[in-house]
């Protein structure tokens, strides 16, 4: 396809006739989806194929609101390197609802070429909920200080429009635009017309008549205001860019099962030797390339012998294997806890392997997350002392009504949010069948001074020294949570993140976009963190059938 001639002056305008004339050809590193190029979460996007254009022609964004961003206005490049477009399309007008500003301060820098529409009443919601300590009331002002230093940073009238990579982020061609006027539109009388939701309806009415030629779309956490957007014939969607998976389906489970011809495809290439107690292989072959650090492998067969190893090495087209720790057997129990199925397994062998920092452990209610993680924690406590103590804790979302404010110490405030502890430690200490009465009770007494009770509330700014961090319930965590009680981890300390996706209690929060899948999906492959979903219920016949069924 022949290039179009590069404009001679600074402000001639880029001849797109011939661009048009092609259509794009698109390329996709995911699997394809209709219309995938123009959804919200650019990160999970297909983008449509780029076409090159001449070293010396620069694109810049427009400087009012155009009908359509395939007309811009051309300068000199400052390198050699072209630029390519990203959308050859007319541009998309987001109108940004209030939860949406709330739930991602920066979301403001996730729309790419297109624009950003804020209405009045936004702006006036955001001051409403600005006050408090609460994670809304720091986003509020956090998306205020983002506007503020984006109106600072432009010295041009505000009607053209905020050019939203003022302040840094040179990813995004878009602009900002406020309501600076009132607009006229008509919504059915049924609607009360001092609700919030309901004014910004109007507002996209209103642009949507106004820009005719543009594709105006509400972006909306709220499910309700979706659904009244769309029985008014207006476009909305939901934002996705917080999603870190499209599916939960789709996390990465931690474990693999070799084909049943492994052996055969490999039993050239493969080396094997001993060291300890452990046997290692080394071997190459086309199942390296899918394989990460710490994922562990199984093979299972009738009539052969199984493998149950974890992958400790990847160098180039050759991975390095390490045969488990059998703790099914119960010489090898910890704390009189042995493990009963194959998942629960390669957890004890990532909860008691001190060159593991960071294990996250998911899976449905009765898969033993909680009494296997304080087993491994009292035996490398008490017994190793590779750890001076245990600290746990969780986000205290409640399942039902609030019951009000607790009375006494930060501990006795924790103290009915942690029955799950009090549950596993009654399991544990019933492992003591020699000792007597008393020697229970003493070992009861030993096990509650080494478990501290800490709030999530007041974890920002501390540091912990060789201790044994136990989070639990982390699906209701955000990813802003998550990532500050991770980086509470001193020298020494070892953090265990457990949770069901299944049981969100957070609002605004799904199995995409929670803080757990946000920790699981980013430190997958690291050398010191593992992940592993626990498969089967162990706790009953009746809690297994109930997770099935209900």
């Amino acid at each position: 396809m022949p290039l179009p001639p590069a404009p001679a002056k600074r402000a001639a305008l880029l001849n797109t006739e011939k661009l048009d004339a092609a259509p794009a050809k698109s390329r996709s590193t995911r699997k394809p989806a209709p219309r995938h190029e123009e959804r919200i979460a650019h990160e999970h996007a297909a983008p449509a194929k780029a076409q090159e254009i001449s070293p010396t022609v620069k694109q810049e964004p427009h400087e009012e609101m155009p009908a359509y961003k395939g007309e811009r206005k051309a300068t000199p490049a400052r390198t050699a390197t072209p630029k390519k477009f990203k959308h050859t399309g007319p541009a998309k007008l987001f109108v940004l609802d209030t939860n949406v500003l709330m739930h991602d301060p920066m979301c403001l820098f996730r729309f790419e070429e297109h624009d950003v529409f804020l209405p009045m009443i936004v702006l006036e919601e955001l001051d409403s909920h600005k006050k408090g300590m609460t994670e809304v009331a720091r986003n509020a002002r956090q998306t205020s200080r983002s506007l503020d230093a984006l109106v600072a940073s432009h010295n041009a009238d505000i009607l053209t429009g905020i050019k939203l990579d003022g302040t840094g982020h040179r990813e995004v061609d878009g602009r900002l635009f406020f309501q600076t006027e009132p607009l006229d539109f008509t919504l059915p009388s049924s609607l009360p017309q001092g609700k919030a939701d309901n004014q910004i309806l109007g507002v996209v009415e209103a642009l949507r008549v106004k820009y005719a030629q543009r594709e105006v779309v509400l972006v909306s956490k709220d499910i309700n205001m979706r659904v009244k957007a769309r029985a008014l014939g207006l476009a909305a969607e939901d934002y996705q860019n917080d999603k870190t998976l499209e599916d939960g389906d789709l996390l990465y489970s931690g474990a693999l099962a070799l084909p049943e011809d492994f052996w055969f495809k490999h039993a050239k290439s493969v080396e094997s030797w001993q060291s300890g107690s452990s046997t290692f292989y080394r071997l190459s072959g086309p199942l390296v390339p899918d394989l990460h650090i710490n994922q562990f492998v199984y093979y299972e067969s009738a009539g052969e012998p199984s493998l149950y190893a974890r992958v400790t090495e990847i160098r180039g087209k050759t991975v390095v294997l390490k045969t488990l720790k059998d703790f099914t057997h119960l010489k090898n129990a910890v704390w009189g806890v042995s493990t009963r199925n194959r998942e629960q397994n390669f957890a004890m062998n990532l909860l008691t392997d001190p060159e593991i920092d960071f294990v996250t452990l998911t899976g449905t209610a009765g898969t033993g997350k909680t009494l296997m993680a304080l087993a491994a924690g009292l035996t490398q406590v008490l017994d190793d002392r590779r750890y001076t103590e245990i600290i746990m804790t969780r986000a205290t979302v409640s399942v039902g009504d609030d019951i009000g404010f607790l009375p006494g110490t930060e501990e006795e405030k924790m103290g009915p949010w942690m029955g799950a502890l009090d549950d596993n430690l009654e399991v544990l200490a019933k492992t003591e069948t020699n000792a007597d009465e008393w020697g229970r009770a003493a070992t009861n007494d030993l096990i509650r001074s080494r478990i501290k009770i800490k709030s999530l509330n007041f974890m920002r700014g501390r540091t912990f020294l060789n201790k044994y961090l136990i989070i639990d319930e982390a699906q209701n965590l955000t990813p802003k949570q998550m990532k500050t009680l991770i980086t509470r981890a001193g020298p020494g300390t070892k953090i265990v993140c457990m949770g069901n996706l299944a049981q969100i209690d957070t609002p605004y929060l799904t199995e995409g976009s929670s803080g757990l899948t946000y920790a699981v999906d980013r430190f997958k492959g690291w050398p010191h963190g593992a992940h592993i979903t626990l498969a089967r219920g162990e706790r009953s016949r009746l809690a297994d059938f109930a997770s099935e069924v209900l």
